[in-house]
């Protein structure tokens, strides 16, 4: 009898390291991609926007080869869904929406998969953010890249909240997103802080007529950070929330490619 099971035992322990060679080798099989992988990364960032909360409930986010057709080809890269509240993601704060191995190719398309309970908060009251098709075909970004073996990708994604919340009436409020998409390569910050602390200072990115950023300064120190800024050169305007301080713009602003400007402390005058 004892020899019996000794004997089992033994056939036991040769079918389980045999089924974990079989286990290794088709594993191995099925994941060495034919052209090498890189990596991307997606970095999500936000401006202020007059509400308590914007909550985005991000379930899926996928990536698109170039030489598959549009119902075929999308990569996930991020599968684990998450509420992020946009208004926290300002001065600095990110979030990392996606971080994954891809394989080396030529991309088109970046697609953010929204599930149920996204939400606007106003005044304390809590209400259903309709997105239109966002649970099905999702919130499609046109962006074209390439994924190099090796290297890392890195994107800053810029959710413009203020811009995308349309208000619909009947407490019934509506996501049509204004994004910006920019890499990291060639993208840099500016930073500062505004004095004093009573001016409550509303910071924008200018180029030209157009304002690519802006972000209101902590209101426990004055600091502030603009991200996701093109190379070049802009200029930023402050705006007080307190009527007794002057407005200013500092002009001529040079952002250098990962690099920060610091504008140091920026005093607004009383009228």
């Amino acid at each position: 009898m004892i020899q019996i099971k000794e004997n089992l035992l033994h056939m036991f322990v040769f079918l389980s390291f045999f089924a974990a060679i079989i286990f290794i080798f088709g594993c191995s099989d099925t994941t060495s991609p034919e052209t090498g992988q890189g990596q991307i990364k997606i970095i999500m960032v936000d401006a202020p926007a007059g509400y308590d909360q914007v909550n985005i409930v991000v379930t899926r986010v996928e990536v698109h080869k170039a030489s598959a057709d549009s119902n075929s080809g999308w990569y996930v890269i991020n599968n684990n869904a998450a509420t992020y509240d946009l208004l926290l993601l300002r001065n600095g704060a990110s979030v990392v929406l996606g971080n994954s191995a891809l394989d080396a190719g030529h991309y088109t398309q970046i697609r953010l998969i929204i599930g149920t309970g996204s939400n606007v908060v106003v005044d304390g009251v809590s209400y259903s953010l309709e997105i239109p098709s966002g649970e099905q075909t999702g919130i499609k970004l046109n962006h074209a890249f390439d994924i190099q073996e090796g290297l890392i990708y890195e994107l800053m994604l810029d959710f413009d909240a203020e811009r995308s919340i349309i208000f619909t009436g009947n407490g019934q409020y509506k996501l049509k997103p204004v994004l910006r998409l920019v890499p990291a390569v060639i993208s840099g910050t500016i930073s500062g802080k505004i004095n004093p602390l009573s001016a409550a200072g509303y910071v924008y990115v200018i180029s030209g007529t157009d304002t690519l950023s802006s972000t209101l300064a902590e209101t426990t120190t004055g600091s502030f950070k603009l991200m996701a800024l093109l190379q070049g050169t802009y200029n930023v305007s402050v705006f007080s929330g307190n009527a007794a301080y002057n407005d200013t713009t500092i002009t001529n602003v040079v952002v250098v490619a990962k690099q920060n400007t610091d504008l140091g402390t920026i005093n607004l005058s009383l009228k």
